[in-house]
């Protein structure tokens, strides 16, 4: 059965024979990082290693999006999956658990109108043409929602548009922080509030703080926030869920391959607040990219053309 990769880690490290296998992969993995490339006889050993593990636990194990050691999760997941990151597009193996029902997804207006009894509702009288404005003031209805919106935004403001730099990785941290955290009721309404005008879609585009998580002076090569990307296990774990699950496929009436749209709009979500942050590109339309160029890609301009493709002509998303 597939359990978390935390547990598996501590069944097979109680195994002497899984233990030395196990030691091996980590030896692998942290050998990837190295500029060095590795050899032809460490890249068998490392493959057989993880051959080696056939229908054990630790290679079936998966990770929850919102676990609290998370990132431990993810570093045991990318240990014994060390071969899947030898090229880009194979990164379509998510190592989180099954993603997001369309269900689910879909708005509750009775659990929204149960939020809204007994409260003044005056301050949501005119928010009939901006959604944005109203899926604000339905997050200040909830403690957790309105604490950590404050929160994120206090740390991505600061400092953002004047000289000096903000603090990107905090106001990444405190990003990952809302959307992992807060009910995804209330963090969809905000990131996806449908607009009819530009009032509505600068309030859209605005959420993330753009100034401070997605954009800065000069736009950096896209392989080079691929590069920074895979770095990471957060960001590379998001990516290759987003991979999973944004696939286009031209004959699904989706646009999506695995035939869950719900599923590609949560691991939009999860890429917020990583290197590769994506956010929309005007306040006219819902159209989104990253803040990265392909310009002076040299011999690589058709894959740097396609990390930035997945988000500007991604019929799925």
């Amino acid at each position: 059965p597939r359990s978390d990769c935390i547990a598996a880690e501590q069944l097979c490290l109680s195994d002497p024979a899984c233990n030395v296998t196990y030691r091996t992969l980590e030896d692998c993995a942290l050998a990837k990082t190295r500029v060095v490339p590795q050899d032809h006889d460490s890249r068998v050993r490392c493959l057989n290693a993880e051959l080696t593990l056939g229908n054990s636990s630790l290679l079936h194990c998966k990770c929850h999006r919102r676990m609290k050691r998370q990132e431990h999760c993810l570093r045991v997941f990318w240990t014994v999956h060390s071969s899947v990151t030898d090229g880009y597009f194979n990164l379509e193996t998510s190592p989180y658990e099954n993603p997001a029902n369309e269900e689910h997804w879909k708005t509750d207006y009775n659990k929204l109108a149960a939020l809204l009894s007994g409260k003044d509702c005056s301050q949501l009288a005119g928010d009939a043409t901006n959604p944005c404005l109203k899926a604000t003031h339905v997050c200040n209805l909830s403690k957790k929602c309105v604490r950590l919106r404050t929160e994120y935004a206090s740390i991505c403001t600061r400092g953002a548009g004047s000289e000096d730099m903000c603090d990107r990785r905090k106001c990444h941290r405190g990003l990952r922080n809302f959307f992992e955290k807060v009910s995804e009721d209330f963090t969809k309404r905000i990131l996806f509030c449908p607009c009819q005008d530009e009032l509505c879609g600068e309030r859209r585009r605005k959420t993330i703080v753009p100034d401070c998580s997605f954009q800065s002076n000069t736009k950096p090569n896209c392989l080079w926030l691929l590069d920074s990307c895979l770095e990471d296990h957060i960001c590379k774990s998001r990516l290759a869920d987003f991979q999973q699950n944004c696939q286009p496929a031209d004959m699904s009436p989706d646009g999506c391959s695995q035939h869950n749209h719900a599923a590609c709009l949560q691991a939009y979500m999860g890429m917020i607040g990583t290197p590769m942050t994506p956010n929309y590109v005007s306040n006219s339309s819902v159209e989104v990219s990253l803040w990265c160029t392909c310009e002076s890609s040299g011999n690589q301009k058709e894959k740097c053309d396609q990390i930035l493709g997945m988000f500007e002509s991604n019929k799925c998303l």
